[in-house]
Parts: structure tokens; C-alpha cells; sequence
């Protein structure tokens, strides 16, 4: 039986294949208004399970499938036997026998890797608690349409270690470019994390301090300080105020640095309104390649 084309974290590829998927991605975008790729997936199915609630990702992988000529079917708790106990190993044995992939946006990084291990067909990395990869493929896509290669570049991440952070540690070593994380001692990533960078030739570095991170950065990267699943605590709050991504903060990085945020954004918590909504955001085209970025991932999982 040939092995199922997992995308499950980026530090499980090479640079060589995410490169691949990204050119495809750019070469389905480029034809996205006329629908030359309308019958790339055709007949083909992907089950969709969501344990957490979603606006970017289940619009983009559902129409992912649709403009490929594909189908797509939404699974949650309370319409599944998910909800009911039912384990995510007969769970991906069930699935394998009825679709051709599956993509799972959950809390736990264990399911996911517990499907993978039963599933027959590939599994797709949606979301878990400790990592983002679909989102760090639109967002290395998204940089290099407005200032080309990211390699060799300066990003600057500014919050806590959150799972977007993570991902961005996975890109940083496989896409060849410098991160700064400026992260609140008690929300720095693990050693486990900074170590496999380091291992692998990374330039990764944490400080406590956002001006270090962003001084010259080509890009500046934040995320929401309340996730799911992390309540509102003032202490908190109070420890990620200094993080807050506001004019004062761009100004330290490049003239010409572009801002992202994978959304939902809270305005003038972690990001001001003036940065988000300012000429050097590219949020709503990061928001906009989730869609081409997963056709991109959906076309070499099922190719």
C-alpha cells in the first residue's frame, strides 16, 4: 500500500518539497479567475472534522475543493460520532474507506498525529494547539508576492509562543530566513522547539525585548493574545502589553517592512488600529492565500 502524502508540520518536509507546493500554489492562483484547474480534484472528496470553531480555514479548504473540481463534508463533535467517543484511529479507518483526504482542525496535537497513523489517505493539518502550518504557507507565499524571496529576510514575532509562533520556528529553518521572537519570559517557546532550530542550522533567537526584534526587520509578525482555549486574565494582559504591535513598534523595522497577522484580530490589544488597517499591513492578502496556498497542499497531497 503506497503511504498516504501527509502535511502535517512543516519540520516534516524538506525545503525542496514546500517550495514545490508554493510554485503550485502561485501557478493555481495565477489561473484562479478562469478556472482552468476546475476538474484537477474532480470526484475527489475531502472530510473536514472541526473540534474548533473556524471562519478562514473551513471558507478556504471548502472552497479549495470546489474551484478544483472536488467535493467537501464538515464534520464537528455534534454531528459525529466524534462527540459520542468514538477514537480518532476507527475514526480515520471509517474515513479512509469513504474520502480521498482529510483535514482535522483540533486542540490536541495527539489526534492529529493519532489519525495520521490510522488514516489510509492523506491527513492535513488545519490547526492543533501546537502548530499552524497551512497558515505559515500563506504567509511565506503573501511575502514573496510583495517583496520576493524570503530567504536570508528578518522576521520579527512579537506576543507569546503561541501556535502560529511555532510554525513560524518550522518556516524560519526550512524557508532560510532570520526570526526573532520577542515573547514575556513565562510565554518563550520551550527549549525542545529551540533546540531542533538550532540543530538544524536555524537562526532563531527569543528576547524579552520587542525593540531588539524588530529593529530592521523586513517583516513584523503578531497574533491574538486570547486564542481559543486561553481565557481573558488581566495578568495576562499586563504581561503582554509592552508586545502590543502599535506605529512606534514599525517604526524601528525596515521603511518598506510589511505587517501580518493571521487573524482574528483584536484592534488595539495586541495590534493597533492605525498598524492593521496602516499601508503596511497585508492581512487581507494573507487571509486571501489561505485559499491558494491550500489548493497547493490539497493538489500534492492527492497528486
Amino acid at each position: 500500500m503506497t503511504t498516504p502524502l501527509h502535511f502535517l508540520d512543516l519540520d516534516r518536509f524538506d525545503r525542496a518539497t514546500l517550495r514545490r507546493i508554493l510554485v503550485r500554489a502561485g501557478e493555481l492562483k495565477a489561473r484562479h479567475k478562469t478556472r482552468a484547474d476546475a476538474a484537477l480534484l474532480e470526484g475527489r472528496a475531502l472530510a473536514m472534522i472541526f473540534e474548533r470553531p473556524s471562519t478562514r480555514t473551513r471558507v478556504s479548504f471548502e472552497l479549495a475543493m470546489l474551484q478544483l473540481g472536488g467535493h467537501s463534508l464538515l464534520l464537528t463533535d455534534s454531528e459525529s460520532q466524534l462527540g459520542r467517543g468514538e477514537t480518532m484511529a476507527d475514526t480515520a479507518r471509517v474515513l479512509s474507506r469513504y474520502v480521498d483526504a482529510i483535514m482535522i482542525r483540533t486542540s490536541d496535537q495527539r489526534k492529529l498525529w493519532e489519525l495520521a497513523e490510522h488514516a489510509t489517505v492523506p491527513v492535513i493539518n488545519g490547526l492543533t494547539d501546537q502548530s499552524h502550518p497551512c497558515q505559515l504557507m500563506a504567509d511565506i507565499m503573501t511575502y514573496e508576492e510583495h517583496r520576493g524571496s524570503i530567504e536570508g529576510r528578518t522576521v520579527a514575532w512579537s506576543g507569546d509562543a503561541s501556535n502560529v509562533a511555532r510554525s513560524w520556528v518550522h518556516a524560519a529553518v526550512r524557508f532560510g530566513f532570520r526570526l526573532r521572537l520577542a515573547c514575556p519570559l513565562p510565554l518563550q517557546p520551550g527549549s525542545p522547539l529551540l533546540d531542533w532550530a538550532r540543530s538544524e542550522g536555524g537562526d532563531v533567537t527569543v528576547t524579552e525585548r520587542p525593540e531588539l526584534a524588530v529593529a530592521d526587520a523586513d517583516l513584523v509578525v503578531t497574533d491574538t493574545w486570547f486564542s481559543m482555549g486561553i481565557e481573558q486574565a488581566e495578568v495576562r494582559q499586563t504581561q503582554l502589553l509592552p508586545y502590543r504591535v502599535d506605529e512606534a513598534m514599525m517604526a524601528l523595522a525596515k521603511p518598506d517592512a510589511l505587517f501580518m497577522h493571521c487573524l482574528p484580530a483584536h484592534r488595539d490589544q495586541e495590534v493597533t488600529a492605525a498598524v492593521i488597517d496602516g499601508a503596511q499591513s497585508v492581512v487581507w492578502d494573507e487571509a486571501e492565500n489561505r485559499l491558494h496556498a491550500q489548493k497547493g497542499i490539497l493538489a500534492w497531497c492527492l497528486s
